[in-house]
């Protein structure tokens, strides 16, 4: 399967709400309340909030697609644009989300290793990301490439207040 990685623009938006919508329904809807679930997806993945994202210089945003299609998408932030850390030797993976009927086909990989390009192009110390840590298959994905924890810090989904394990990996030695 020969898999592409694009850089997202804003023409691109519809296509980005509604990968985004359908991974992170797919990964989290059994685990949470559809309560939770409706009021995140709209307001997360809202034009409005998508736009504001992709127009922000320290975020970038890039679809994995295959045969045209796309198949999942990857988010970095650097800078003040960070969800947490704001230092300026840091780089972020706000997201990595492959659509499930592509799991296990290496495309979270793929996105994973555009991510290290980037920060190594960026000339970071290290990248760091939040994982909830329910999510055993994610957790597992990023230790098998070398991250550690470090911190845990809370993500809200709706009025549910979720755990989030924070985890990073050193660039430079």
């Amino acid at each position: 399967m020969e898999i592409t990685i694009s850089l997202i623009t804003n023409k691109d938006i519809l296509q980005l709400q509604e990968i985004g919508k359908k991974t992170f329904s797919e990964t989290f809807s059994e685990t949470n309340s559809e309560e939770n679930m409706t009021k995140y997806l709209e307001e997360g993945f809202s034009k409005e909030k998508l736009t504001k994202e992709l127009e922000d210089e320290n975020s970038e945003f890039y679809f994995a697609k295959s045969k045209n299609e796309v198949i999942g998408y990857l988010k970095l932030n650097v800078g003040n644009s960070q969800t947490e850390i704001k230092e300026d030797n840091a780089l972020e993976i706000e997201r990595i989300y492959v659509l499930k009927d592509f799991h296990g086909k290496k495309i979270g990989q793929i996105l994973y290793e555009k991510a290290i390009e980037i920060a190594t192009q960026k000339k970071v110390n290290y990248v760091w990301l939040g994982v909830w840590e329910n999510n055993k298959r994610a957790i597992s994905f990023y230790q098998k490439n070398g991250f550690v924890e470090f911190d845990k810090h809370i993500f809200k989904l709706g009025d549910d207040e979720q755990t989030d394990i924070m985890m990073k990996l050193n660039l430079k030695n």
